[in-house]
């Protein structure tokens, strides 16, 4: 018997940043994201042997432990680990055998959201093994509590509710952990047409993104003029971003993204460098209308919207420097679980 989940990676198309604390505790926040066709896996095996083993296939880090309630932490599977700490100590209150293997579709810290999404996904393998009964809102809330809690992770809170509710959302983000997905109907035809022109690069660059974050957040609590009011900017970005959706004016979104990337750029100094800007120049003048890092910045994952057939040059001459087109597709499903009697 296995227990499996998965959970989508997002794109996040407007306000990103704002999901930070205390800048959304203070103001609140607004992010518009979307869920894409790229996962990552956990599945479950339980054993009757006292022991626990990690695989995580994607970093190629294993470990065999004996089984205990509270399980140290080991460099690379702090999220495995916080996970199952936090599920054995509030749920299962014992001990549990199993052996755990873990695998995602793209690279670490490539501003996917990758490493919420992997908690999300490990939350769910547990809730389908241990029959818990979680909603949405309870599954995002654990996968924050125990990365930004429990493991003292910088960084937001988009990403989690991203990873479990799935679609095209617009989130808004309030003090006391109050968190408000909104669910966007996006015309079919609308959506394929954003998978023809919004294009994704790799950089073939990772960077430690709870770095720039805990830059970014101390810029917050030293109340910088500058870095509040391009926040202001990027959470207004997201709301006209989704009036663009919603009245199909795609060239406004690219126009958006844009200005979102220079706003965004604002937050924190090692959000680019001159590795991306020298991308984002080439992607430009091969025809892209405007773009953004994904994430925190520093590297990972680029976006472009690129108008008419222009995709075709700004995919040759990206290329050409060494930067690949990432194929994918927007997804409406958030975090599914199932159980395999193999």
């Amino acid at each position: 018997m296995k227990y499996i989940s998965k959970a989508p990676f997002r794109i996040a198309l407007a306000g990103g940043g704002t999901d930070v604390s205390p800048y959304s505790e203070t103001y609140g926040g607004n992010i518009l994201n979307s869920t894409i066709d790229l996962y990552a896996t956990a599945v479950i095996i339980p054993r009757n042997d006292g022991k626990i083993i990690i695989n995580a296939i994607h970093s190629g880090k294993k470990i065999e432990l004996d089984s205990t309630e509270i399980l140290k932490e080991i460099p690379e599977l702090e999220l495995q680990i916080g996970v199952y700490n936090h599920i054995v100590k509030n749920f299962a209150k014992k001990s549990l055998s199993f052996e755990l293997i873990t695998f995602i579709d793209v690279s670490s810290s490539s501003g996917l959201g990758t490493s919420s999404t992997l908690v999300v996904a490990v939350i769910g393998a547990f809730m389908e093994w241990l029959n818990l009964p979680l909603g949405e809102y309870d599954i995002a809330k654990m996968a924050v509590t125990i990365e930004r809690e429990e493991l003292k992770m910088a960084g937001g809170k988009q990403d989690q509710y991203s990873a479990t509710f799935g679609g095209f959302n617009f989130m808004e983000f309030y003090d006391n952990d109050r968190v408000i997905v909104n669910p966007l109907r996006i015309k079919t035809d609308l959506i394929q047409e954003l998978n023809y022109h919004l294009l994704l690069f790799y950089t073939k660059t990772k960077r430690k993104s709870s770095k720039i974050i805990e830059a970014q957040m101390e810029n917050f609590k030293n109340e910088l003029p500058e870095v509040i009011e391009a926040s202001h900017q990027l959470k207004q970005h997201s709301v006209r971003m989704k009036e663009a959706l919603f009245k199909g004016h795609l060239k406004e979104i690219g126009q958006l993204l844009h200005l979102n990337w220079e706003h965004k750029k604002r937050l924190a100094k090692d959000i680019t460098n001159n590795q991306i800007e020298h991308i984002y120049k080439v992607a430009t003048n091969a025809g892209a209308l405007g773009g953004k890092i994904s994430g925190a910045g520093g590297g990972g994952f680029m976006l472009f919207y690129c108008p008419g057939n222009s995709k075709f040059e700004v995919i040759e001459k990206l290329s050409e420097i060494g930067v690949d087109n990432q194929r994918y597709h927007f997804q409406n499903n958030g975090l599914e679980t199932w159980t395999s009697q193999q």
